[in-house]
């Protein structure tokens, strides 16, 4: 696949594009990275150095792409942390102007907005610009539970965040929440408490062909820039189906986190890791739950 993927960039460790292009390339896809910021390193160290693009500056990127000719022939579109709320109106266009020339382009949006136990950690006004107007234009999306509960919970659905994702039953008819804005294929990342055991983590995934889950073991460690590779891994694996894909996500995060777990590393070890990201041993069995 040719891959278009506005994302974020640091220049130490792996988040963002950064995190998303090593894999995808591994994977043999030819990626085209276009950064919406570039930091020094992720936010989770509390201090970091480098700007956040102006909109139409990342237009500019993207308008040089077009001027090659090569603009409408991506087969995907892939976002991320979105730097300003002003970054969606490029992303919007953007994926209009693909889909224009390939009809068959997938648009996957990863809804970076925030995590349990930290709350949300983007600038104002983008989990609005998430909800509302990103998450409807995509063909997939991959929230982590959190995300994924303020998804479901627009102003006038009556939802309660805090009580969306606590029940499996609870988390799949947030997940259908969401497909109905839109999205047909919704992969739903560090799932718990949701009847899954305190040693294990979860991910959810859901199109037409039903609800799919698969369990993990909790490793000790809280990284950045696992969920941009999942969601990178998913959308590279997504033509094999659905249940593939899940295995081999599945298998191939818990191979990066693994080695990350052993190294006792801060960083995510793609490039130690990437055997699991090349070849996953998909060990761990996918349920069908719906």
């Amino acid at each position: 696949m040719r891959i278009l993927s506005i994302q974020s960039s640091v220049a130490y460790g792996y988040v963002g594009n950064t995190a998303a292009t090593f894999p995808l390339q591994r994977l043999g896809h030819e990626v085209w990275p276009v950064i919406t910021v570039h930091f020094s390193n992720h936010t989770g160290y509390g201090a970091w150095r480098g700007l956040v693009l102006d909109p139409a500056t990342v237009a500019e990127v993207i308008e040089g792409i077009a001027d090659r000719g090569v603009l409408g022939t991506a087969d995907a579109v892939l976002t991320g942390y979105q730097g300003s709320p002003g970054v969606a109106d490029v992303v919007l266009s953007t994926v209009e102007r693909v889909r224009a020339a390939n009809p068959a382009v997938l648009y996957c949006c990863d809804p970076v907005l925030g995590d349990a136990g930290r709350g949300m950690f983007v600038l104002p006004g983008i989990p609005e610009v998430m909800r509302d107007r990103l998450v409807p234009a995509a063909d997939i999306v991959t929230p982590n539970a959190f995300e994924l509960a303020y998804l479901a919970s627009g102003p006038s659905s009556g939802v309660n965040p805090a009580q969306t994702v606590t029940t499996l039953d609870g988390l799949l008819r947030a997940v259908e929440g969401v497909r109905a804005m839109g999205p047909s294929t919704v992969l739903v990342t560090s799932v718990a408490h949701a009847g899954i055991a305190d040693d294990e983590i979860a991910m959810v995934a859901v199109d037409s062909t039903g609800a799919y889950l698969v369990r993990t073991p909790r490793l000790p460690l809280s990284v950045s820039g696992a969920g941009d590779v999942t969601a990178a891994l998913f959308l590279a694996h997504l033509s094999a189906g659905i249940e593939v894909a899940l295995a081999r996500v599945a298998s191939s995060v818990y191979g990066v986190l693994a080695a990350t777990h052993v190294a006792g590393a801060r960083e995510i070890r793609l490039v130690d890791a990437q055997s699991a990201i090349a070849d996953p041993a998909c060990e761990f069995p996918v349920a069908r739950i719906g």
